[in-house]
């Protein structure tokens, strides 16, 4: 087993002021929590509340703060693990830019934030859905990836609660559309991040993850891509009888539904590559966004 360097062995050099913030902000992994926001920001929008009052931006300062704690913590973690892949080995603490102890206390600092802000700023429950969210990140979904495929699962359940967490801030309670959203988030994952393991699978294999296609191999990766695509179309379709949105948003689900499939059946069939599996990976950023412009427009 490849030993950990003693961190303090891998003290940085010294650097600037503004390169330093530079690497605070790349340790909160930003393209995905600008995401994460986007989706919170919809669910507070699509449940009726106002996005641009004082509860929708606690809601957001204490889904931020949870969203930075758990991925600086990430990072802190797989540092040695980020050290070994390609994609990741420019980032600040494999690349030894950054002092791993100083991330540490930033993720517990912007994780212990989170908590009163949505739970005091907010309500309980929303608060209550952002701790699950921060714990399952951090205490299992980062440790449970280099043990076993079905870490993917556990991983979704995070990335799905923020347009719960913005429905539940505005209205207090669970609801089905609420629950729509979240499952909508939650099944869009697992295909879209099975195209990476595939794409990926040399830089994973490297780093010790247990991801699908590693441990079962491309063609069950691939079968488990369509299937997972064509659940999501009923699933987006679920938010029309529940008075979200109406034929506008349905068209497009559909429409988008029918394209994303197409492009995934060939794992049905196979064989796969990563070609494909990048292919399938563009076609759902496209998919998700076309299906929450749809769902923004037809609202209501």
């Amino acid at each position: 087993m490849m030993q950990r360097t003693p961190d303090i062995a891998r003290a940085p050099a010294a650097q600037s002021l503004s390169a330093w913030f530079r690497d605070v902000v790349a340790l909160t992994k930003p393209r995905l929590t600008s995401l994460v926001l986007i989706t919170a920001t919809g669910g507070i929008w699509l449940a009726g509340g106002r996005v641009l009052s004082v509860k929708a931006a606690m809601t957001l300062l204490g889904t931020l703060l949870a969203v930075a704690g758990a991925h600086t913590l990430n990072c802190w973690m797989e540092r040695d693990l980020d050290a070994r892949m390609e994609r990741t080995r420019a980032r600040p603490l494999p690349a030894q830019r950054f002092d791993p102890r100083t991330a540490l206390v930033l993720g517990v600092i912007y994780s212990l934030a989170s908590l009163p802000v949505l739970f005091l700023g907010v309500n309980a429950l929303t608060g209550a859905l952002g701790a699950l969210a921060l714990f399952s990140y951090v205490v299992a979904y980062t440790p449970m990836k280099t043990r076993s495929p079905a870490a993917l699962y556990v991983g979704a359940l995070p990335g799905a609660l923020p347009p719960l967490m913005g429905w539940t801030s505005v209205t207090g309670r669970i609801e089905w559309a609420g629950l729509v959203l979240f499952a909508i988030l939650f099944v869009w994952q697992l295909p879209h991040f099975l195209a990476i393991a595939i794409h990926r699978k040399d830089d994973y294999a490297r780093a010790g993850m247990k991801t699908l296609p590693i441990v079962r191999g491309d063609a069950v990766a691939g079968r488990h891509i369509a299937l997972w695509v064509l659940a999501l179309v009923p699933v987006t379709v679920a938010l029309v009888p529940l008075g979200v949105a109406h034929g506008l948003y349905l068209a497009a689900a559909l429409g988008l539904g029918a394209w994303f499939f197409a492009v995934s059946a060939r794992g049905l069939r196979g064989p796969v590559d990563g070609a494909w599996a990048r292919k399938v990976f563009f076609t759902s950023l496209i998919h998700l966004t076309g299906l929450f412009i749809a769902l923004m427009a037809d609202a209501g």
